[in-house]
């Protein structure tokens, strides 16, 4: 019966036995049942058994209608099938494989004088993505066509927010008007200040960057600091100007700028539209005209940079490397500085923009590598970490790791339902091990039992964490209001940092009374129109700032430079400044180190009983502003039944111990 019903001739028998006068096709022409299945739709709806119970009455007999085809009556309707199981006679990966081999071929007959690592930075919404669509489709990395939107962005949080939020890469291989292949790798980086670390170790695998301007809005606040950054790891940059299709394009005013605030040559800049498509093919030979080739030698010890690292069931731990010298294959031992500890690499490859297999990596080359066995904790690969390959250790010399980046907000985080704690904390996890940045401990509240002190680098960092823990894990959780992290020096001398506002000193602690409290600072920088400067001054004057210097780089543009205390971000600062300009201002900052203030915990009681979750250490000239907006909030959002009075109280040191009470 298995051998009759894998014989194209007796494909619609409805018999259910085997059929002696039929001779035996060779095995080549017999299909498998998914090709079968495949075939039995495309068949006229009348060579099909009516019912059951017609099949169930021709087991002895076959009806006229329901004979066998004849090969050749049946060949026109399975032949494509027929090829198309011919071509894949391995197995559904033998398409991958062939690939794979194609591009190690032309990968393998390109010097490392014809390699480019460039990466593209811009300020946020700038088409930086697009952009990596397009140059995909030119160098045929991927087929063009309307669905190529945000192809490098992998996270679903990407595509619906439109924002780039984890550097993403690719290889490329382009073929030059000079008719020679080049290797490229192209680095898609975010443009939001949240993720600066992202940007940073991109530079590491770069030899240029294409500065990418939008000619509608001209240089913008991250512009500038994606400027200073790639300039101060002397990268080559190669201006371009992008959305020249607009109405609203002002090219020359955005050269000038380019120009006075920069000081780049603009006579080799490209002027493009990512969208359209317009000028993108100038944008590649400028790229292997501008930015040199990586320096290495395939002939010394190998010499390995990691760059990032996500976590992967079946593999472990996967490491995107940069290779500077020698070269990395299967079955290579490799040893790590960081750790001491020593691998056998399980595979290499490249992205290409999937992950494509490699036989090996050579020097100037970026690619991932996880070993066999695998890399079981993310802990143990340190970003900026040196591989080299094991008895090595002694003559190769580490490169210069990365600077941890540091959370710059803190959230309480915890579940709607305490019965989900265990599956909540199982996606947090998971989260937590692909976003290095983020930091995790456990935490405790009365008022919501058991959750998570979460360290974020920003504010659109923690909006996007929530949005993935709903998005890939369906699990919603309640989030405190942000808060930033608290130094206390002790007259002992001993540091304490707090993180959590429930953890601050109650005033009767007599050490808080000698203690010398800190906030942390920061590096704005605002770019502006010069008619919005006295509005923008007048909301940093009011978060505590102090003005740094004031610099019109044209003659309606302005960037404002204060220093500013960190919990004023928290508090929608850059809110405010959209508000005030019209949504023309945009904000860059950096850390710059703790000062010296007069800070106090406020309290929330209801009944009084103070609520943990919701205090906060604030600065004593935020305190009656914040308290008020607390109760009128309560008054409008809990029924006067419930509770007889709510209140708010400052924990300092006395005298300076005050209450506020509401009676609603």
């Amino acid at each position: 019966m298995r051998g009759a019903l894998c014989r194209p001739d007796v494909l619609m028998r409805p018999c259910l036995r085997p059929c002696a006068r039929l001779p035996r096709l060779p095995p080549s022409r017999r299909l498998p049942f998914s090709v079968i299945a495949t075939s039995c739709q495309q068949l006229p709806r009348t060579l099909l058994p009516a019912s059951l119970e017609s099949r169930q009455n021709d087991r002895t007999k076959c009806s006229p209608a329901l004979r066998p085809l004849s090969s050749s009556q049946l060949l026109p309707t399975t032949a494509p099938v027929l090829a198309r199981h011919n071509s894949t006679t391995a197995t559904p990966q033998m398409p991958l494989e062939r690939k794979a081999i194609e591009i190690e071929k032309r990968i393998a007959a390109i010097p490392l004088e014809r390699y480019r690592n460039f990466c593209i930075v811009a300020h946020i919404d700038h088409g930086k993505s697009t952009l990596s669509d397009r140059l995909l489709e030119h160098t045929g990395t991927i087929t063009a066509g309307d669905g190529n939107k945000q192809v490098l962005d992998k996270l679903d949080v990407e595509r619906e927010r439109g924002i780039t939020v984890k550097a993403q890469t690719c290889t490329m291989i382009y073929k030059h008007r000079d008719g020679l292949d080049y290797l490229l790798h192209l680095v898609d980086t975010p443009g939001h200040v949240d993720f600066r670390a992202e940007v940073t170790r991109s530079y590491s695998s770069c030899s240029g960057a294409l500065l990418l301007v939008d000619a509608s809005q001209g240089v913008q606040a991250q512009t500038v600091a994606n400027f200073y950054l790639a300039f101060a790891q002397g990268l080559s940059l190669v201006p371009v100007v992008n959305k020249i299709d607009m109405a609203s394009a002002d090219v020359p005013r955005v050269l000038e700028q380019l120009e006075t605030v920069f000081e780049l040559d603009t006579s080799t800049a490209v002027k493009v539209s990512a969208k359209t498509g317009q000028g993108v093919g100038e944008i590649l030979p400028a790229v292997i005209s501008n930015v040199p080739a990586p320096v290495g030698d395939a002939k010394k010890p190998l010499r390995m940079l990691l760059v990032d690292s996500w976590y992967d069931t079946f593999k472990g731990v996967v490491l995107l490397v940069r290779l500077f010298d020698g070269t990395l294959k299967q079955g290579d031992k490799v040893y790590s500085f960081a750790t001491g500890n020593e691998y056998i690499v399980g595979e290499v490859g490249i992205q290409y923009p999937d992950a494509v297999p490699q036989k090996v990596l050579r020097a100037g080359q970026v690619g991932y590598v996880f070993f066999n066995p695998g890399m079981k904790r993310i802990q143990d690969a340190k970003l900026g970490d040196t591989f080299t390959n094991v008895g090595c250790e002694d003559i190769v010399e580490p490169l210069p790791g990365f600077e941890e980046p540091k959370p710059m907000v803190f959230v309480a985080a915890f579940p709607t339902n305490q019965d989900d704690y265990g599956r909540l904390a199982d996606s947090i996890a998971h989260l937590v091990l692909n976003d290095r940045s983020v930091t995790l401990q456990k935490d405790y509240s009365e008022a919501l039992g058991a959750g998570w002190r979460l360290g974020f680098l920003g504010s659109l960092h923690c909006s996007v964490f929530q949005d993935r823990l709903r998005q890939e894990h369906g699990a919603s959780i309640i989030i405190t209001e942000p808060a930033v992290p608290t130094k206390i020096i002790w007259s002992t001398g001993e540091e304490l940092i707090v993180t959590n506002p429930a953890e601050f000193p109650d005033p009767d602690d007599h050490r808080i009374r000698s203690a010398t409290l800190y906030e942390p600072f920061v590096n704005a920088t605002v770019t502006l129109p010069e008619e919005y400067v006295g509005r923008c001054i007048e909301i940093c004057e009011n978060a505590r700032g102090v003005q740094k210097s004031l610099e019109f780089f044209t003659a309606t543009q302005v960037i404002l430079k204060y220093e500013l205390p960190a919990a004023s971000l928290v508090d929608d600062l850059f809110g405010k400044l959209k508000g005030a300009t019209k949504g023309y201002a945009t904000l860059d900052y950096e850390d710059a180190g703790w000062r010296q203030a007069q800070l106090v915990k406020l309290n929330l009681l209801v009944n009084k009983k103070a609520v943990d979750a919701v205090a906060r250490i604030v600065h004593v000239s935020q305190v009656e502003r914040l308290g008020r907006q607390w109760v009128t909030k309560f008054k409008e959002h809990v029924d006067r039944q419930m509770f007889g009075e709510f209140h708010f109280s400052l924990s300092l040191p006395p005298p300076f111990f005050f209450f506020f009470f509401f009676f609603p």
